[in-house]
């Protein structure tokens, strides 16, 4: 059967198929649905690859038993395997059905802010752009019914490795991802070379004023109470802040909170994939931040804080954003990064950002189709983000849709 359903190019010659297998720098390609089965193989990939915060097995797993599965998303893992079995990549997908067109996309969505699948470092440096070509046609056979694949929000490199499929991009995401580079064992350092003079005597007067409200501590929610006590501050502080913006609350779902608990809960011998932050005054949290970990990387997935507190014309967030980058420097972590998407904040705090590619892979005729369509709109975005009117004015006119078809999910 043809990668391609609605046209059927005449097959390649024996020769020129023995040919393709022996230059290819992998032997075979299996797609299957059981997360569970693949728990070593995946761990044991994950020990020495290229991967994500949002690709390590202990972030996929709570996502799929607690938003995947109250959504009913359709999983599909792919393995990459050279001639012994070995793993050489492994891509996590999703399967989205989207006006009458079925593809495969990352998982997480909105949730990850890197989307890409995990590489042994030598395999990826091996695919240059014909073989990636090659090795996605593959997946979107291995997968079967499939239009096309969708692959958003990509880096261009990880760990200093070229991206394979970012070697295919139709073009940037329509925002990049903040981070800055961490010294070990001086977050004061760290902060003079990332925040200008004046942002940090900014920060310092903020400091200085909430300080004025009593002592306050950073901690992080380790036990099952602290995780649900945090919890419950971050949700019903972003439920206050969509309030003030006349928008459904995105967190609102019961899959959310249970994805981030699950998520944060340690096991023997392995940290939690999630951690959650807040800044206590007083016993009461008046800011909270959540992020994913992997290796020696940080990367934020959401900050909130308290809008009714005295202590919110200070920038509670920030302060505790100062602090918990204080405290992985501390840690010996490496980088830090900020997620995707625009704030102040993040331009303040980071010297430097992530570039994200999209890349859109058609497997039919009825795939080309939509990856034209995704393509146009993902550049309208980037365009739309680029120019602060522009934004402004499609923010208010999205807050005016959402608020008249609530139940329509945003593409």
């Amino acid at each position: 059967m043809s990668v391609v359903a609605d046209r059927a190019p005449s097959p390649p010659t024996a020769p020129a198929l023995r040919r393709e297998a022996e230059a290819r720098p992998w032997a075979r390609v299996r797609a299957g649905s059981d997360l569970a089965a693949l728990e070593a193989d995946w761990r044991a990939l994950e020990a020495d690859a290229l991967v994500t915060p949002y690709q390590a097995y202990d972030w996929v797993r709570p996502f799929a038993t607690t938003i995947g599965r109250a959504e009913g998303m359709e999983f599909r893992f792919v393995r990459v395997e050279d001639s012994q079995g070995g793993l050489l990549a492994l891509f996590p997908l999703v399967i989205t059905r989207r006006l009458g067109t079925r593809f495969a996309e990352f998982i997480g969505g909105k949730h990850a802010n890197y989307h890409m699948a995990l590489y042994r470092p030598g395999f990826a440096e091996a695919l240059d752009a014909a073989a990636t070509r090659q090795l996605l046609q593959e997946i979107g056979a291995a997968i079967g019914g499939i239009d096309a694949l969708f692959l958003i929000n990509q880096p261009t490199a990880w760990q200093g490795i070229a991206n394979p499929p970012a070697l295919l991009a139709a073009g940037q995401s329509p925002s990049r991802a903040y981070k800055l580079a961490l010294v070990s064992g001086d977050g004061e350092g760290t902060l003079r070379r990332s925040m200008s003079k004046h942002a940090r005597k900014k920060m310092t007067t903020k400091r200085n004023r909430f300080a004025e409200y009593g002592p306050s501590e950073l901690i992080q929610a380790h036990s099952e109470a602290e995780i649900e006590r945090v919890l419950d501050a971050f949700l019903a502080q972003k439920a206050a802040r969509f309030a003030q913006m006349g928008v459904p609350d995105p967190f609102a779902a019961p899959s959310i909170r249970n994805f981030l608990r699950e998520g944060a809960i340690g096991h023997p011998g392995r940290p939690p994939a999630i951690e959650l932050y807040s800044l206590d005054l007083a016993g009461r949290s008046v800011a909270t931040y959540v992020g994913a970990v992997q290796g020696k990387r940080f990367s934020g997935m959401a900050t909130s804080f308290d809008l009714l507190s005295e202590t919110a014309r200070t920038s509670p967030g920030e302060i505790l954003l100062v602090e918990l980058i204080k405290r992985k420097c501390q840690a010996g972590l490496t980088m830090f990064d900020l997620g995707v998407g625009e704030a102040r904040y993040k331009t303040t705090i980071c010297d430097d950002s992530d570039e994200l590619v999209d890349t859109f892979f058609p497997l039919t005729t009825k795939g080309r189709a939509y990856a034209s369509y995704s393509q146009a709109k993902r550049a309208l975005k980037r365009r739309i983000k680029a120019s602060p009117l522009a934004l402004k004015t499609a923010q208010r006119v999205l807050g005016l849709l959402k608020r008249r078809k609530p139940a329509e999910a945003e593409e």
